[in-house]
């Protein structure tokens, strides 16, 4: 689990206590409280105009224009095949860098609600369950067990395969396998 975990780890640092936290970034989507790596967030933002793409996948809303660079957005809610939602004015696009097989791709996505930042143990994390939930398991690193609930710690690296990140980049005219052929 551990192993698993290291990517929710921060810089190394001298002191073990700190080693043993992970630094997150927490959001809801529907009813579920989720986290990523505070480190893999470039940042939040409100929601904006995105672009949508002809024939580009189900999973990606569309496109925005971030200080002159495309990037891809994909809704989160259509990801983990939820119900769309009525706006809140609460719903923000998280961007973050998503390590593919050959190179790094910056995405966003899609939440209902970005929760708060927050700092956990390692031990109060425990491995995956199988679970027939919102967001499917093979995505998911862990649950913490926290006071008022639990959190669930996604893997960006496994909910976006490779495949739907050459799609996401393609749709926002970023896919560089495509241009080179």
């Amino acid at each position: 689990m551990s192993d698993q975990l290291n990517e929710f780890t921060g810089e190394s640092v001298n002191n073990q206590a700190d080693k043993d936290l992970l630094q997150l970034v927490s959001f809801v989507v529907g009813a579920e409280e989720y986290a990523i790596p505070i480190l893999a967030v470039q940042e939040i933002n409100r929601m904006m105009d995105i672009t949508r793409v002809p024939q580009s996948p189900a999973f990606v809303e569309g496109v925005i224009n971030l200080r002159g660079k495309v990037i891809p957005v994909v809704d989160l809610r259509k990801r983990f095949g939820m119900a769309i939602h009525e706006n809140t004015g609460d719903e923000r696009i998280i961007v973050v860098e998503v390590q593919g097989e050959s190179e790094a791709r910056v995405i966003g996505f899609t939440v209902d609600k970005v929760n708060r930042v927050l700092r956990i143990g390692s031990d109060i994390v425990e491995p995956a369950p199988n679970m027939a939930s919102g967001a499917d398991s093979e995505y998911v690193l862990g649950v913490g067990k926290l006071d008022e609930g639990l959190l669930i710690l996604l893997s960006l690296d496994k909910l976006f395969s490779q495949r739907e990140l050459e799609l996401a980049a393609t749709a926002a005219g970023n896919d560089t396998t495509a241009q080179a052929a």
